[in-house]
């Protein structure tokens, strides 16, 4: 479960002092109260994989630093330190790649479902990789709780006669960065996703909605691809 709902329902209760035997009193009646519903851990092969993506997500935040500091630089000597660094970097991603290459090939079903989720145009390697580490549920939960798993169902906010604006948030935010980057793809170069964020914001729907909403039906596209077992048809 989300800690921060154990310990907001810790406050609640008035448990402020925190101890272990606290601690643990607390998440029994958390359980107790809210029955989650369990999900299995995530077994050896499929956390060394997460290790080895989060790394590559690590890198690449590098190089973007290092390449908007060597846009910055003035004096040489600090352009060539920069320089020296981002080809280590990139020789570093390029072998981080090849790593989780290997990792994908030594299982049949990451294969065969890589290929299903990268059929999709917009959905890359680095995209169907973090899906594969990171959200292992994808193809077993409907829409709307893959949707909430991944934190892109929004919260209605309403009071009365008052109704504010709808958020998104909390989730796995690993998975929602890359299926952000990849919704930006989508829209401009996959027939389907493009026609629905157009028509969205031909409805008067501000971008950062039409996005989020992109990204939404793009999880559900995913999830039911891997679900059926069939690669994406345009049709």
């Amino acid at each position: 479960v989300n800690p921060a709902q154990v310990r907001a329902y810790a406050n609640a209760l008035g448990r402020r002092a925190k101890t272990d035997a606290i601690d643990a009193a607390v998440i029994a009646a958390y359980v107790l109260a809210t029955r989650p519903e369990l999900r299995p851990l995530k077994d050896a092969e499929t956390q060394a994989l997460s290790a080895l993506v989060a790394r590559r997500r690590q890198i690449v935040q590098m190089i973007v630093a290092e390449e908007n500091r060597e846009r910055m630089a003035l004096a040489k000597e600090a352009q060539k330190s920069i320089k020296r660094l981002l080809a280590a970097l990139r020789r570093e991603l390029e072998s981080l790649d090849k790593d989780l290459d290997d990792h994908i090939r030594k299982s049949p079903v990451w294969r065969v479902r890589e290929t299903l989720l990268t059929s999709v145009p917009g959905v890359g390697p680095a995209t169907a990789r973090t899906l594969l580490a990171e959200m292992p549920e994808l193809g077993s939960l409907d829409r709307r709780q893959i949707a909430s798993l991944a934190g892109l169902a929004p919260w209605t906010r309403q009071s009365g006669t008052w109704k504010g604006k709808s958020f998104i948030g909390g989730g796995r935010g690993k998975v929602r960065a890359v299926l952000f980057m990849a919704a930006l793809v989508a829209s401009r170069h996959n027939p389907v996703l493009k026609a629905f964020r157009d028509r969205l914001v031909a409805a008067g729907k501000p971008k950062i909605v039409a996005v989020v909403a992109t990204m939404r039906k793009l999880l559900t596209i995913l999830n039911a691809i891997i679900r059926d077992e069939k690669p994406w048809q345009n049709a």
